[in-house]
């Protein structure tokens, strides 16, 4: 085997990877993925579990060890999509959203909270989060998204846009609200301190 091009000098085909090189690299970024999608820790887990017996099964399919990642991730949303299938169809889009009031951008533009982006993202439904995963996690483009899920490049516009518009105007909401609740708790403490 030549150690610096990978490949087995024989027979010039990629060296054999090691399942377990393969887990301890990826694993966090897998399980954050399939957690990503799956939206709970126990699915999560068996979509994680599902990918890497996969990985194990197709090794020969991994033709860059360095590249091991964005196939294990197609593996995983590939998990994810059966199990969906297999236990109940994908809900319905919201078709209740008005986007002419949806904002262009948050009002403040300040770091976003990071728990109230990962519930904004959970709300969202199965193909909207999908793609928008594929998007900004996998960095992929809409035509290698159009081609993974077998869909016109239309689609994937669509939904991209429709998943960042349900999360902007969630994200929105909820900003809305908290500091509705803060300027209330500010006032009530300005009244209290006049009282005195």
């Amino acid at each position: 085997m030549d150690q610096t091009s990978g490949l087995d000098a024989s027979s010039g085909l990629p060296a054999m990877l090691d399942i377990r090189q393969i887990i301890e690299a990826n694993y966090a970024a897998v399980y954050g993925y399939a957690y990503r999608l799956a939206r709970n820790a126990a699915d999560a887990e068996d979509v994680t579990q599902q990918a890497f017996l996969i990985a194990h099964q197709k090794m020969h399919q991994i033709r860059e060890a360095e590249k091991a990642d964005r196939w294990l991730f197609a593996v995983v949303r590939s998990c994810f999509l059966k199990s969906r299938r297999r236990k109940w169809p994908a809900p319905a889009a919201n078709l209740e959203l008005n986007v002419n009031e949806i904002p262009e951008s948050l009002t403040d533009h300040s770091e976003v909270d990071e728990e109230l982006l990962r519930n904004s993202l959970d709300e969202l439904p199965d193909d909207s989060r999908i793609v928008l995963a594929m998007f900004y996690f996998e960095d992929m483009s809409y035509k290698e998204i159009a081609a993974e899920l077998s869909i016109p490049i239309g689609t994937v516009m669509s939904r991209l846009a429709r998943a960042k518009g349900r999360l902007r105007h969630a994200l929105c909401a909820k900003q809305a609200s908290s500091d509705s609740k803060t300027s209330a708790s500010t006032q009530a403490d300005r009244n209290a301190s006049a009282a005195r």
